[in-house]
C-alpha cells in the first residue's frame, strides 16, 4: 500500500483497535471487521494495536507478544487486509523495528515529554501520534512540538487522552483540543482511554465506556481532526482496557454517529 499521507484523510479520521494484540486470529478478525464498519460509513480508519504495553498496573497483567512477533502481526494487517497501522514505542531501540512496518508510530501519554524517545522517532520521517501527558496542560504540548519539529519533521498529531483528577479518575477539558490545535497540525480525541479510571481496581484500571459517546460528541464540536477508540469483541474479556473498550454495536452507532454530524456539517452556509 501507498505511504500514509494524512493530509489527503477526510476529517474526521478514524484510529481504532484493540488495546493490546492477544493472538494474531483475534486482532485479524477484529481488523476486518473495523475496516467494514469503516467502509460503510464511508470514513478513513486506521488500525492500532499495542505488540507491548508496558505501564501495566500489576506484574502480573499480559503485556503482549513482544516487538518482533507483534510487529509480524502488524505487518500482515497492513499488507493483507490493505490498511495503515500504528502502535505503541515505548524505548528508543524499538524506534527502528517498528517504523519498517507501522505507518504512524504512537507515543504513550506517560512518555510524552521522554525528549530522546521523541526525536528517535521523528527522526524515522514517519508520523508520530504523540498522547499528551495526564499529568500536562495542553500548554505544555508546545515544548514537545518543538522537539519534534528540530528534525524537520512536521508530520505529528497530538491526542487529548484526559488529565488526572484526583486519585484514579480522568477528566476531558474540551478547551485543551482547541490550545493544542496552536501546536499540532492534527489534533485527535481518545474517546475510550478519557474514560479510563487508572489504577481504580487495584492491579487494573476501571472505566466509564457509558460516556464514550457524549464526550465524542463534544469533541466533534470543538472540531477535531480524529478520533480514537479501543474496540473489543468481548470487552469483559479483553486481556487489557477491557472497562473502558467499545463493543462492536456500540463502535457502529458511534460511527453512525459521526457520519451524520459530519455530513450535517458539510450542509452547513459558510460564515
Amino acid at each position: 500500500m501507498k505511504p500514509l499521507n494524512l493530509s489527503t484523510l477526510s476529517k474526521p479520521f478514524i484510529i481504532a483497535g484493540p488495546c493490546v494484540i492477544e493472538n494474531e486470529s483475534l486482532v485479524m478478525a477484529i481488523a476486518e471487521r473495523l475496516k467494514g464498519y469503516a467502509a460503510s460509513y464511508n470514513l478513513d480508519f486506521i488500525f492500532k494495536a499495542s505488540f507491548d504495553k508496558a505501564n501495566r498496573s500489576s506484574i502480573d497483567s499480559y503485556r503482549g507478544p513482544g516487538l518482533e512477533k507483534g510487529l509480524s502481526i502488524l505487518n500482515n494487517v497492513r499488507t493483507q487486509l490493505d490498511l495503515p497501522v500504528t502502535t505503541d514505542i515505548h524505548e528508543t531501540y524499538q524506534v527502528s523495528e517498528a517504523a519498517e512496518v507501522v505507518d504512524i508510530l504512537q507515543v504513550p501519554a506517560f512518555l510524552c515529554r521522554q525528549t530522546d524517545l521523541l526525536l528517535h522517532a521523528a527522526f524515522t520521517g514517519k508520523i508520530l501520534n504523540v498522547k499528551k501527558g495526564q499529568f500536562l496542560s495542553p500548554q505544555e504540548m508546545q515544548n514537545i512540538a518543538a522537539k519534534i519539529e528540530s528534525t524537520g519533521n512536521g508530520q505529528y498529531i497530538f491526542t487529548e487522552r484526559g488529565t488526572s483528577f484526583g486519585y484514579n479518575n480522568l477528566v476531558v477539558d474540551m478547551r485543551s483540543l482547541a490550545v493544542m490545535k496552536q501546536y499540532a497540525p492534527w489534533i485527535c480525541f481518545d474517546a475510550t482511554h478519557s474514560v479510563q479510571r487508572p489504577g481504580a481496581q487495584g492491579t487494573a484500571s476501571g472505566g466509564d465506556r457509558e460516556f464514550v459517546f457524549p464526550l465524542t460528541r463534544a469533541a466533534l464540536a470543538v472540531g477535531v481532526d480524529a478520533l480514537f477508540f479501543e474496540v473489543h469483541p468481548e470487552p469483559t474479556q479483553a486481556l487489557s482496557d477491557g472497562a473502558n473498550s467499545l463493543q462492536f454495536s456500540e463502535f457502529e452507532r458511534i460511527l453512525d454517529y459521526i457520519k451524520r454530524f459530519t455530513r450535517f456539517q458539510q450542509n452547513q452556509p459558510s460564515a
